[in-house]
Order: structure tokens, then C-alpha cells, then sequence
């Protein structure tokens, strides 16, 4: 049992993401302003997050401090930024594209790793070696779904005022926003890195 609840948790955080992106260009497409959503967003998660976090470590939390304030601040800005990324690049192209450049965040994660010296590359190791061919497919999956978006496989009807443009999008949008959830992605490890150890 506690093999499979990994992996549930996992299956549960990619759905939830895949949710969001849907729900975020169907609320667009209706009229909705990112911005406007980007609030709703962090409000909503700030009402649920904030007092579950304050009850579970009320006993170690540590002082408030100036350089911990500016971590939280670098945080914020980060999240705030790359969430905000996120949401232009699902107006300007679809759910599916945003959610297929969110497999970028492990190559990304490991090319900042090489940078900062945390990881080697050393191609004789396996391990290594299975890390430079994931990034490597994992960057040319990306770039092939952004340029080339192929004809669409099935047609969906319309139900519920919502039609097929709903997925669709012109192409130099397409690209714009596969760029900038590619942007997204690439923040999130850095989130990491700006984390107070």
C-alpha cells in the first residue's frame, strides 16, 4: 500500500494541473481576464493553504527574520510570475499544449542542476546518460508540439455553448504561448533553488 500512494499523489497533481489549464481557457474564453483569474486563484489557495499550514506548524515555525521576508518575497514573485506565464500561455494557445510543456520541468530541472554544479554529466554512467536523453526528449517533444500542431484527430461537437476553437488557436499564438508555458516551466525549478534551507 504505501508503494501506490506516491504514485497516486502524483497521478492526483497531474490531474489537478490538467483541470486547472481546462478550466482556466474555458473560463477565458468566456470573457474572464487572466488577471482577474490569477487573483481568484491565489486567493482561493491562500484561504485553504495559509490556515492548514499555520495549525500544522505552529510549533516550529521560526522567527520572522529580514532575510527569511525577502525569501518569501523572492518566492512570490517567482510563483506569481511564472502562474501569471501560465495563464497567458493557455489564452494564447490550449489547455493540451500548456499541460505538454509542463514534461520540461524535469530536463529543466536537471540543466539548472548542471549549471550550479549539483549533478555531472558523465555519459559512461547510465544514470547519467538516461538524465541527457530524457532532457533531450523531452526539449524536442516540446519544440515538435509547438511548431507543428498536425491536423486535429477527432472533432469534437459542440455541447454546452462550448465548441472545438475552444482548442484551437492561430498559429502564431500557438507558438507564442507554447513559448511562454515553456517559460513557466522553466521557473518552477528555480523555485527550488530559491527556497530558504
Amino acid at each position: 500500500m504505501g508503494s501506490i500512494v506516491p504514485f497516486l499523489g502524483m497521478v492526483m497533481a497531474v490531474l489537478a494541473q490538467a483541470s486547472d489549464m481546462v478550466i482556466s481557457k474555458a473560463a477565458m474564453s468566456k470573457g474572464m481576464s487572466r488577471h482577474v483569474l490569477l487573483v481568484y486563484s491565489y486567493a482561493l489557495s491562500s484561504l485553504i493553504l495559509l490556515p492548514i499550514s499555520i495549525f500544522s506548524h505552529r510549533s516550529d515555525l521560526p522567527p520572522l527574520c529580514f532575510p527569511l521576508l525577502s525569501s518569501f518575497f523572492l518566492l512570490a514573485l517567482i510563483g506569481f510570475s511564472g502562474q501569471a506565464l501560465n495563464y497567458a500561455g493557455v489564452q494564447f494557445s490550449s489547455p493540451t499544449l500548456c499541460t505538454t510543456m509542463l514534461n520540461l520541468v524535469p530536463a529543466f530541472t536537471f540543466i539548472f542542476a548542471l549549471l550550479f554544479r549539483m549533478e555531472k554529466l558523465d555519459l559512461k554512467s547510465s544514470s547519467s546518460l538516461a538524465k541527457f536523453i530524457g532532457t533531450v526528449v523531452s526539449i524536442s517533444g516540446a519544440f515538435t508540439v509547438t511548431f507543428y500542431k498536425g491536423l486535429p484527430l477527432i472533432i469534437m461537437p459542440s455541447f454546452d455553448g462550448l465548441n472545438h476553437q475552444l482548442l484551437l488557436s492561430e498559429e502564431g499564438n500557438w507558438i507564442l504561448g507554447g513559448f511562454l508555458s515553456a517559460t513557466h516551466a522553466m521557473m518552477i525549478p528555480t523555485l527550488s533553488l530559491s527556497c530558504p534551507h
